[in-house]
This record gives structure tokens, sequence and C-alpha cells, in this order.
């Protein structure tokens, strides 16, 4: 089985220490990414770790892939405890970070412990290297990436840097990598932030000698020639089926359908798209640049799910004033989705919905941790008691725009995943759209047949997060192509997918997670019953793993 290569680096920032070791055992058995992270986290945190505590470790790898030349390649993997969540979370960035990190030659970075001041570490093929940055307390994205470009002619492609709300331990802080990318989901900006670390870069000439079947190149050129709309409007191109279908959270999820929707809209979207967008290697070039010169606005999105929680969410309908929100969440390191839904539940608090101003002042409060941005900064399930407003998460997590109480498989998945309520832990969404997938899709309501096929694409999404591989390459990976490169049968695959799956389960049933956090908001017509095929699918009782299945 194709698998990434390297030793582990472990970096303890509070001794100022740092020391390789192989790790082979466990990149045969877990292919690179989110499996290697996954199953270095479940054996080395500790299962009572504080998410912002010394002991709580963070990992950063990628996969064999990236020793491609093949579309959708372009990403890598973080992992660690979310403060968000309290439970074992990776979040997945794309950008062109990955292949500078395997230029490192590791194959996993973790980190742990936590400095006294605020670093940089230098991650090279020699090692890493300390630097003390106090000039950079406070400093915005931008601004920490021209420190870095000025000072040691590193680019913006080398890093990944927490901006203040990183290091105010905001519970959605992000990680940004080359400025506008994000390891969003789940506040793992937050744990950096924690450990006093302002920044990581990543330089080397150590890459490793994978050998990549060459017809990885079909998949490449049909990447490159497919006329495909998301190259011109990206994910939000889905918004308007959304709303047809009665399917897009307005209002803080008091509405489905949102009378503004023209006005924030893929088409709304393409008009301020100025150039193409893409992540290393990749010809599908699906990303967002937009600008609006008469505002003074420039930043990369909305995509679908911001084009929401900061849209129709919060009730507005300009896409300038959505671009605006979207842009300082990058400048200050902020997940998007997160700080918009929670903005969006401190709008129907004050009745203040459309309020752009109010919003744009809020986001900077939040990440600065400031007035009632202190409040907010916890996010939704720790503050919505004190706004009087409804709980819209799922262990911890807000949720994605992709409708449950229409998508009801997507719902099932929302209740089930081990991140909580976001959507591309399984991507099912993809599975019951109209004229989405045809070939492959459901009947929105119900559940018949969904469990099963839950439980393999949760499968097959870990998968991808090892190899690591977009998610929207669905189109291009079929089965034989999954075979052809990694070099495994399908089903052996979809196994080492159900060992991961099983490792977050099982290291967050050590942290109390059970069936009654696989919930929901909101009632389903045969919820429980398909929650329950679900487990046994899964082998699991009442959601908790049994001893003897916990992978070795």
């Amino acid at each position: 089985m194709l698998h990434t290569q390297g030793p582990l680096l472990t970096v303890d920032v509070g001794e100022r220490t740092s020391e390789t070791e192989s790790i082979d055992d466990v990149l045969e058995s877990f292919i690179g990414g989110r499996g290697v992270a996954t199953k270095l986290a479940h054996d080395r945190i500790p299962f009572d770790a504080d998410p912002f505590g010394a002991e709580n470790r963070l990992y950063l790898a990628t996969g064999p892939m990236q020793a491609s030349t093949m579309s959708f390649t372009g990403r890598m993997n973080a992992t660690a405890v979310s403060p968000l969540t309290d439970g074992l979370l990776s979040s997945n960035a794309g950008g062109f970070m990955s292949r500078n990190f395997a230029d490192t030659g590791h194959a996993a970075v973790e980190i742990t412990g936590a400095s006294d001041e605020l670093v940089v570490l230098h991650v090279t093929d020699d090692g890493v290297e300390f630097e003390a940055v106090p000039n950079l307390t406070g400093a915005t994205v931008p601004e920490t990436v021209a420190y870095l470009d000025d000072e040691h002619d590193i680019g913006a492609d080398q890093t990944a840097v927490v901006g203040p709300a990183g290091e105010n331990l905001v519970r959605f802080a992000s990680i940004m990598t080359s400025e506008e990318r994000a390891f969003g989901r789940g506040g793992l900006g937050a744990v950096l932030g924690s450990k006093n670390v302002k920044a990581l870069t990543f330089e080397g000439d150590s890459a490793p000698d994978i050998d990549i079947p060459a017809s990885q190149m079909e998949i490449h050129r049909e990447a490159a020639t497919d006329d495909h709309i998301m190259k011109r409007q990206g994910t939000v191109a889905v918004m308007d089926l959304a709303n047809e279908m009665n399917g897009l959270p307005s209002y803080y999820f008091t509405e489905q359908q949102f009378e503004g929707v023209n006005g924030i809209n893929g088409d709304a979207v393409e008009a301020k798209k100025y150039k193409k967008g893409t992540c290393s290697a990749c010809a599908f070039a699906c990303k967002l640049p937009t600008r609006d010169e008469e505002r003074g606005v420039e930043t990369e999105g909305p995509e679908f799910e911001v084009a929401m929680a900061f849209g129709s969410n919060s009730g507005v309908d300009d896409i300038v004033d959505v671009m605006k929100s979207n842009e300082l969440c990058d400048r200050y390191g902020l997940d998007a989705i997160s700080a918009g839904n929670t903005v969006a539940a401190y709008l129907a608090a004050e009745d203040e919905f459309g309020n752009d101003d109010l919003i744009h002042e809020t986001v900077e409060k939040i990440a600065k941790r400031e007035g009632v941005g202190d409040d907010l900064a916890e996010g939704i399930a720790r503050v919505h008691d004190d706004l009087d407003v409804p709980d819209w998460t799922v262990k911890g997590m807000d949720f994605a725009a992709h409708e449950g109480r229409v998508l009801h498989g997507q719902g099932l998945s929302y209740a089930v995943a081990n991140r909580g309520a976001d959507h591309m832990y399984a991507v099912f969404y993809s599975q019951e759209y109209p004229l989405v997938d045809e070939h492959d899709a459901y009947d929105p309501t119900g559940f018949e047949g969904k469990p099963q096929r839950l439980v393999e694409k949760e499968n097959q999404m870990a998968v991808n997060d090892s190899g690591v591989v977009c998610k929207f390459s669905r189109d291009y990976m079929t089965p034989e192509r999954y075979e052809m490169l990694f070099g495994a049968e399908f089903d052996e695959l979809l196994a080492v997918g159900n060992r991961i799956v099983t490792l977050e389960r099982h290291f967050n049933n050590q942290r109390g997670f059970d069936r009654a956090d696989d919930t929901l908001p909101y009632d389903l017509p045969g919820f429980e019953d398909a929650l329950e095929e679900y487990y046994e699918i899964r082998g699991w009782n009442d959601g908790v793993v049994p001893d003897e299945q916990v992978p070795a």
C-alpha cells in the first residue's frame, strides 16, 4: 500500500528541544495525513488532556500523494484535541504548504509543551530553530507573513500562522497558510496559541522519493479539461439549488430560504472574481479570488459555507459585505463558518440581522476577546444560554450550510461525525442533491440505505485525508483509481479509513462521548432507527467502541 515516508519530528516548545524517530509501522498501517496523526494522537495524548494544556499535542502531517504532480493533492492535515468540541479532531487545508512541508523530509511534525514566550518554529530537513518573536504579539496573519518574508525571505506558502484569535484562545481560531487558506474547523489555531507558537515555517530539499503511478495524469488531464461550474463559482454554485429545496439556513437557522439569495449566490461571487485561484499542482482551480475596488475589499471567497454563515444566516444580502467578513476572518485567523454562525446567534439575540457594520465590528471583538467578543469567542454551545438562543451545534461544533432538515443523510452524518456538525467528514450531501452526482443520488428524505453508505463515505473520506487527496476529486476518483494510485484493493483502503474513524471515536469515548452526543437539535422521522443501524454496522455499543475493536 502506498504511504508517505520519513520520521516523526517531535518539538517540545517548552523545553526548546526536538528529536526524530522512526514511525514506519504507523505509516505502513495508516498511509499518512489524518490517519498517521490520529494514530499518534490516540497513543500519545493523555485521554484527559486539557485542549489548552501543555500535554495536548498538535500534529501536522502530509501524505504520499504530495509526491505526485496530480490535481487535488495540494492539501495537508492538522490534528489535536479541539478547544471547540473537546474531542480529537482533524482539520484539512489547501494551498501550497504541503509540498514545502514534504521537502523537510518529515512524515509528521508533533508540537508539545508550552513556551514561556511567543515563538516561531523554523522547521527544515536539519531539524528546528526556535525564534523568539515578542514583536509579533497581536500581529495579524498578513503582518506575520510580511515579517517572515522581510526578515527570513520565507514566503506565505511556507508558513502556518495564527492571528490574534489564536493567541487569545478563541475556541474556533484557525491556523492559516498561504495567508488565506485555513485549517479552520475546531479551533486548532487556539491550540498553537496556547503553546505560544505564532507560526511554523517549512523549508528543505529532502522530499521522500515515492513512486506514484504514471496514470495519475489521467486524473490531472480530466481536472484540467472538465468544464465544471466549480471552476467559475466554487462551492457557492450550489446555493440557488439549496434555496429552491428549502435547504438554505437563514436568520440563525430559524428559516430555510433566503429572499436575498441573488445577492450572495454563485453568480454574485463570480461577478467579483478577478482571476483564477488554485492549490499546489491542481488544474481544477476552484478557488475564488474576489475584490470590489469601489469599497476596497479583496479576499479569497466566500465559499458556500461562509456565504451562508455571514450571508443568509446573518440576514445579509450583499456579497461585498460577506467578502469583507471573510477577509476579516482570514486576517485575524478565525474559522469563518463558526465565526459567521456565532455572529448570527448574536444578531438573533440583539434583533440586528443584516447589520453589516455590527457584524464586522463583532468579528474584530471576537478575535481580540473584547467586550461581547470575549463571550462569543467561546462558541455557540457555551454562550447560547446567555444569548437566549437555541444551541445549533453537535458536539460543540456549529452547522455547515448543507441542511440536514432537508438532506436527511447529511443530518445523520452531522449527528454521528466525530468532528461534530461538519459537512466534510463524510461529504454525504453530495449523495442527496438532485442533479449532483446523479449516478449515486439518494432521495433526500428518509434513511433507506443511508447508514451503510454513510459508513463507507466516512471511511473513504478518512483515506482522502490520509492520502492526502482533496474531497472535490469525487467526480474523478473511482474505486479503480484509488486502487491504481494506492496499490491496494479498495476494500483494504476502506478498512484503513475504518481504523481511523474507530480510533477517533475511541479517544472521544475515553473523554465521555457516547450516544447522547450523537444527536441533532431537530427531529427527523426514523432518525433513531437509522442511528442504531449505523452503530450496528460499525459494531459500536450505543456509540461506544468495544475494547476488542480498538486498532493496535
